[in-house]
């Protein structure tokens, strides 16, 4: 479905405790199932799966072209980088990626696409209309997530066993600081005014906030939860509204999401979902929020206005990342 449409069917939206019918914009939800490899392709409207594609060995990290004609897959058991039509969903070619690709992120302007190689302890920063490598990136040891601000100057890159949050040049990829975080940092997400990187610790169960231009920490983001023990709250997937004044974390093996306020760093809110939350994505206009649930194989639907989740949808084996398009 193009941008602008309407779905031909109501859509469906939580009010009052029930579904109630609603015309809103359709958007296409992909869904990466690390042991089926498959994605599973959830229409926004209906709320259910509407196709399973078969992809590489252990898709992980998922991503969309600025265009949103083509779906990258971090197919980490085959080393390397395929990328799909999103029109047709058949594998148009593979990018060179380095060993073991988890996560990437695409530079605001499109290209290049900057590859987390675990094994390597680098990054690898790939053309994708060339299919080339442009260069690589020595870090610490097992680089996981990528974060890049909104002007493109900057990539924040973490590694879970150095601890650190690398600051990369991207004109000179060149390391320009190291900052030190909590044990195994995941996730490396910037708001949306480029003011602050947001990295979370999966083990050190914290989400540290950063500000890039002096990489002076700025908050250290702790959680508590009545009933769960300390040592499950995981913090792994960050993702922040468009307008900047809510933080989304998903707490791992602790079953919730918090809802953070991105102005005093305060807790508003745990939503529970399902097991083992692991990634997030947002529906371009910020009104869903879709979360991976690893251990239950499913993807939970918050309604972001109401901070409720609204929907359970079953998927493949393992669901880990997630990205949504505006067709």
């Amino acid at each position: 479905m193009r941008t602008g449409q309407l779905s031909g069917v109501a859509a469906l939206v939580f009010a009052a405790g029930v579904l109630v019918p609603s015309l809103l914009q359709a958007y296409t939800v992909y869904v990466t199932n690390e042991k089926d490899n498959t994605v599973s392709v959830i229409d926004s409207n209906k709320l259910e799966v509407v196709k399973t594609i078969k992809v590489g060995q252990r898709p992980r990290g998922v991503t969309l072209s600025k265009d949103e004609k083509w779906l990258f897959i971090c197919a980490s058991d085959d080393n390397s980088v395929q990328v799909y039509d999103t029109e047709t969903m058949e594998l148009a070619k593979s990018l060179p990626s380095g060993p073991d690709p988890e996560l990437f992120i695409l530079h605001p302007s499109g290209n290049p696409l900057y590859i987390a190689n675990e094994d390597d302890n680098l990054i690898t920063v790939v053309d994708v209309d060339k299919d080339t490598v442009v260069a690589e990136i020595a870090v610490g040891v097992e680089p996981e997530g990528l974060g890049v601000s909104p002007d493109g100057k900057l990539l924040v890159a973490t590694s879970e066993t150095t601890n650190m949050a690398h600051f990369i040049d991207t004109t000179s990829h060149n390391i320009i600081d190291n900052v030190l975080v909590d044990s195994r940092p995941r996730v490396a997400e910037f708001t949306p005014d480029g003011s602050q990187v947001w990295v979370s610790a999966e083990i050190g169960g914290k989400v540290t906030v950063i500000d890039p231009n002096t990489r002076k920490i700025l908050a250290k983001i702790g959680f508590e939860i009545p009933g769960v023990n300390a040592d499950a709250i995981q913090p792994v997937g960050v993702r922040i509204t468009r307008n900047g004044k809510l933080a989304f974390v998903a707490l791992g093996p602790a079953n919730r999401v918090a809802v953070v306020d991105t102005a005093t760093f305060k807790v508003e809110k745990y939503l529970l979902v399902g097991q083992r939350v692991w990634q997030l994505g947002f529906t371009p206009d910020d009104k869903l929020l879709f979360t991976t649930n690893g251990a239950s194989n499913d993807v939970s639907v918050i309604d972001v206005d109401k901070l409720r989740v609204v929907r359970s949808i079953r998927v493949g084996r393992y669901p880990w990342g997630v990205v949504v398009a505006r067709r």
